[in-house]
């Protein structure tokens, strides 16, 4: 499985985390993809996701966190999934010495969302 984290805003208006992974050989439908890359030490202060959208991390390993203290960090060959387009937002930093090169690929909000949260324990 592919690990995923999914950016959300929950009823209480705040961004939340949610664990879990994509599943395989699924096809879902997109509206666009664009590449961005990110120097070393960069980071993005606090925001909201412009759209709903994949991120699909190549190189590069951060850490996110929401305005309530959630954090996880994100790592090549792992996904984020952007839905907190509202609320209180998120914030990101490079953790290491690598760029953040990154595939965004937006969906609509219609259309299912490929995430299968972890099984809480």
């Amino acid at each position: 499985m592919i690990k995923a984290y999914k950016l959300y805003t929950g009823a209480d208006g705040n961004s939340h985390i949610q664990t879990g992974s994509v599943a395989e050989a699924e096809f879902n439908e997109a509206v666009s993809i664009r590449f961005q890359e990110s120097p070393p030490h960069s980071f993005f202060d606090w925001h909201n996701a412009p759209t709903n959208q994949y991120v699909i991390t190549l190189l590069g390993t951060l850490e996110f966190e929401t305005r309530t203290g959630e954090t996880f960090i994100l790592k090549p060959g792992e996904i984020l999934i952007a839905t907190d387009t509202t609320g209180t937002a998120h914030k990101w930093r490079l953790i290491n010495d690598e760029p953040w090169r990154r595939v965004y690929v937006t969906f609509d909000q219609e259309n299912q969302v490929n995430f299968i949260p972890d099984v809480e324990s």
